[in-house]
């Protein structure tokens, strides 16, 4: 019996995969991994262990274990897998956090301790702001800024009329308000739905009824399929330019298939990024996992080597939470998304550009760089109102 333990243990090392018992670092990963929107936090574990599998199981040179929570998407589902996370395992560092009215439920949890965390999809603006932390750090952006660049880009083009659909949360309202705060033209239809509202015949109507000279919309994971597919068939692809962030990315780009063609997106990142470490991470990822990656897969890759980098210079020692929370401030590496670094909030500054989605020889989307630069080296709106105690 002992014999096949030690071997079973053996084969877990070979493959890469470093058991909890066995690790030096504890990476507790708490995100969304079940319901409407799961493959959004599918994109942020498979671009994790993707880096760590490059990194040989490790952060920083030292044996590192992942341990996986679901959220749920429900505040009280995470707050239990946080406390399982931090009091049961003893993890180093959580990563993660979808959505952000999970995050925002985690806040009072992240302001007892000084254990790390790093978001790499939700950035609330008073995450940004009034109750930045400095252990909490976000990879991804301040939720408004991707409807920042697409706002500017509206307004740089002379567009006069457009509406707007997100739904009903803290994430949508932040990415109307970001839009707003460079587009200067009509909004004609602000439309808020319900999270989770896969029928969109009645807004779509009223869209046509309005006839706006573009449409700006926010849907993450599968509400984004749904919402495209059905703007495609209610006849107004073709007719009203979709304009978005954060909606057509990942594998939902890759199940809209047709109907994203011809829509423009605003983000730091999308996998028609030049760089060579984004084209090196790109086809990595579609090696492995056979779908395109999102942003939130690279916002997680970068976490990992963020880490790594981190790690390395605390020398290993990941249980010197204060030491790595400054190493992981400064820490210096590869981006997929070219310059990087965090601002006085945590949150990152960095570029923004706009992409075009077209169809490629493999019939999966493609993202074809429309405008480099939109906004560089940008820093959110929130950061002046972060003062980190």
């Amino acid at each position: 019996m002992k014999t096949k333990l030690i071997w079973a243990l053996a084969t877990i090392m070979i493959a890469g995969i470093t058991p909890a018992a066995m690790a030096d670092v504890k990476i507790g990963f708490l995100a969304t991994l079940s319901g409407p929107s799961a493959d959004v936090g599918r994109d942020q574990v498979d671009g994790f262990s993707l880096a760590l599998d490059q990194l040989s199981g490790k952060l920083g040179g030292v044996a590192t274990a992942v341990i996986k929570e679901d959220d749920q998407q429900k505040p009280e589902a995470a707050m239990n897998a946080l406390a399982k996370l931090i009091d049961r395992e003893k993890v180093d560092v959580i990563v993660g956090m979808t959505f952000a009215n999970i995050m925002m439920a985690m806040q009072n949890r992240i302001a007892s301790t000084d254990l790390p965390f790093i978001g790499t999809v939700a950035g609330p603006s008073l995450v940004a702001g009034i109750q930045c932390k400095p252990n909490q750090f976000v990879m991804s952006w301040q939720s408004d800024v991707p409807a920042e660049a697409v706002g500017k880009y509206l307004e740089d083009k002379g567009i006069k009329r457009i509406s707007t659909l997100t739904p009903n949360f803290i994430g949508g309202k932040d990415k109307i308000q970001g839009l707003k705060r460079y587009y200067k033209g009509e909004i004609v239809d602000e439309i808020y739905t319900a999270l989770n509202q896969l029928d969109f015949s009645a807004e779509l109507t009223q869209l046509s009824s309005s006839k706006p000279q573009a449409v700006y919309a926010f849907y993450p994971g599968g509400m984004g399929v749904t919402f495209v597919r059905q703007f495609q068939q209610a006849g107004l692809l073709g007719k009203i330019p979709l304009h978005t962030s954060n909606t057509i990315e990942g594998a939902a780009a890759d199940a809209m298939g047709a109907a994203a063609v011809g829509a423009i997106v605003g983000d730091t990142w999308a996998p028609g990024a030049p760089n060579p470490q984004s084209k090196q991470f790109v086809a990595a990822f579609e090696k492995r996992f056979g779908r395109t990656p999102s942003p939130y897969a690279a916002f997680s890759y970068d976490a990992a080597m963020l880490l790594d980098a981190a790690i390395r210079t605390v020398k290993g020692n990941a249980a010197d939470h204060k030491a790595l929370t400054a190493a992981i401030k400064n820490a210096q590496f590869k981006s997929v998304r070219g310059d990087f670094k965090f601002g006085k909030n945590n949150f990152p500054v960095q570029n923004y550009h706009i992409y075009q989605v077209a169809k490629s020889a493999s019939g999966r989307p493609e993202f074809k760089l429309l405008a480099a630069d939109v906004m560089k080296a940008h820093t959110d709106a929130y950061a002046g109102q972060c003062n980190p105690k």
